[in-house]
C-alpha cells in the first residue's frame, strides 16, 4: 500500500503501548504522521494542540474512555472521522460507538492490512471532492440546504452538518418526493450494506428528521424494507 502524497496526521489513543506502538511504526512507514497517547486526557490535550485528519480510538481505556473522548469531540462539533479499537465485539457497543458518530469499529485482534484498508477508507470518504463538486443547493420549504458548505439554514438559523449528514440529505434532495433506495444511500455513503452501516444511517435518518421538524411541510418517510422518501409540500 502506497504512502498518502500530502501528510495525513492520525492521533492514535492506545492504553497498550506495545499495541500502540506497533501500530504507530506501521503508520509512519506507509507515510503517516501519528501521535500516540495511552489515555483519553492526554488525548484530548493533544487534539487541543494540533490538526488531525483521523482518530484511532481504543474504547477502553484509563482517566477518559475511548466513547466518551469520541462524544465530547462531536458535543463541541467536531466532524474528524473516528475509528474505534476494541477487543470486545459485543453488537450494543458496536451501535453505541455509531450512535456516538463513530465512522467505523474495528475488533482486536486485527491485521495491520485491515487497519490500513479501514483507514484509507474512511479517509476517502472524509475528504471533500470539490473538484467533481457540482453546486448543491437545495430549497426546502423555509430550510436552504447548502450541500457544498454543509449548511442548513432556517430562517435567519444555521445548522452545520456532518459530513455523513450532508451526503445523506443530499441524497435525499436528488430524490425529493422519490424513494432513495436503502442499499443505494448505504453504498454510496458508508461504502457497504451491512447490519452496522446499516444501523448508522438510521441514527443519520434520525438526527436529520431532528434539524427539519421545524417545518411541518417536510417529513423524511421511511418506506419499509426498501429506502426513504424526503416528502416536501407546497
Amino acid at each position: 500500500m502506497g504512502a498518502p502524497t500530502v501528510q495525513q496526521k492520525i492521533l492514535l489513543l492506545e492504553d497498550d503501548p506495545n499495541l500502540g506502538l506497533v501500530i504507530q511504526d506501521n503508520l509512519e512507514m506507509r507515510g503517516y504522521g501519528v501521535v500516540l497517547c495511552t489515555d483519553g486526557v492526554k488525548g484530548e490535550q493533544a487534539f487541543i494542540k494540533e490538526r488531525f485528519d483521523l482518530c484511532l480510538v481504543d474504547v477502553m481505556m484509563p482517566k477518559k474512555d475511548g466513547f466518551t473522548f469520541a462524544r465530547e469531540l462531536r458535543n463541541k462539533g467536531e466532524r474528524i472521522p473516528i475509528i474505534f479499537l476494541t477487543a470486545r465485539s459485543l453488537k450494543k457497543d458496536r451501535i453505541e460507538g455509531f450512535e456516538i458518530g463513530g465512522d467505523d469499529y474495528i475488533t482486536k485482534p486485527f491485521s495491520m492490512e485491515e487497519l490500513l484498508l479501514r483507514i484509507k477508507a474512511v479517509l476517502r470518504r472524509s475528504m471533500p471532492a470539490v473538484e467533481e463538486n457540482p453546486l448543491k443547493v437545495f430549497t426546502l420549504g423555509d430550510f436552504t440546504f447548502d450541500g457544498n458548505n454543509q449548511l442548513l439554514v432556517y430562517k435567519e438559523e444555521k445548522q452545520k452538518l456532518t459530513t455523513k449528514e450532508s451526503d445523506l440529505l443530499s441524497l435525499l434532495c436528488s430524490h425529493k418526493n422519490s424513494m432513495l433506495p436503502r442499499d443505494t444511500a448505504l453504498k454510496e455513503i458508508w461504502g457497504n450494506d451491512n447490519y452496522f452501516a446499516s444501523r448508522s444511517m438510521d441514527v443519520y435518518i434520525s438526527r436529520l428528521r431532528t434539524y427539519l421538524k421545524k417545518d411541518n411541510r417536510i417529513e423524511i418517510v421511511t418506506v419499509h424494507g426498501k429506502g426513504f422518501k424526503l416528502v416536501v409540500g407546497e
